[in-house]
């Protein structure tokens, strides 16, 4: 061998074995969480080559479809039962679930002055509509529920409320001007820990049962040491500062 070329091809041996050995991994994740998992996405990508192939939805909605064989490697939910049921059905790898995020609720408005970090806008007839996640698919949907009930308006609320499949479409519904309220994740509407726009009150968390999101690797991932590789990733310093600007514990 030329020893003039020798270095050449040693660089182009490992940059190819560099290549071979990244992956992309097909995840689910609830739609409160995307935005964060974006940027996380980014930061994995650097430090491990491996690459997300990331879809937001509602979790009740990714069950069904998981159930029925949807090719996803990884699950991050927004509750932690979903993620326990698939793993008693055999649909999930039960020893990598673990609580990667604890997520608030928040009413928010964008008009700047119609909430005053109380509920007491419910109370009155300054809005026409209220939006919230479908309850029966989306956690954040449930909270929503429980606290209207917990302040004794949920039936007096209930002709005023518009229903999004996902908190992702709740949240566009007040941001367009449909509902002139709602209730968001606060990881939507916060940016260095502060409001981004509009008014809003954080829902204090006894309000609701808490808001445990926990993550898995599912029964049709083809390449575990890399999804497992994720949900460790998920642990890691820099994941959790990036999770902790949205408003997650």
């Amino acid at each position: 061998m030329n020893y003039f070329l020798k270095p050449l091809f040693v660089a182009i041996f490992f940059s190819v074995a560099t290549y071979a050995q990244s992956a992309e991994i097909k995840v689910a994740v609830a739609s409160n969480f995307a935005n964060v998992l974006k940027e996380i996405a980014i930061e994995f990508q650097k430090d491990t080559g491996h690459q997300l192939a990331i879809t937001p939805g509602a979790t009740g909605k990714f069950y069904a479809q998981i159930s029925n064989g949807a090719p996803f490697d990884v699950f991050l939910s927004a509750d932690d039962e979903t993620p326990s049921k698939l793993v008693q059905e055999g649909k999930a790898v039960a020893a990598s679930q673990f609580t990667y995020a604890i997520g608030r609720l928040a009413l928010w408005s964008p008009l700047p002055e119609l909430i005053d970090k109380s509920p007491d806008v419910l109370k009155t007839d300054k809005f026409k509509f209220l939006a919230i996640a479908n309850a029966k698919v989306a956690p954040y949907g449930q909270a929503a529920v429980l606290t209207m009930q917990k302040l004794g308006l949920l039936s007096k609320l209930e002709p005023r409320i518009v229903q999004g499949e996902s908190i992702s479409q709740t949240y566009q519904f007040v941001a367009t001007g449909n509902a002139q309220l709602g209730f968001v994740a606060l990881s939507q509407i916060l940016e260095h820990g502060k409001i981004k726009s509009g008014s809003a009150w954080v829902v204090p968390e006894e309000m609701h049962e808490q808001l445990k999101q926990d993550a898995v690797v599912l029964g049709a991932c083809k390449q575990p040491v890399i999804c497992q590789s994720l949900l460790d990733y998920l642990k890691s310093d820099k994941a959790k500062k990036i999770m902790a600007s949205y408003g997650y514990k």
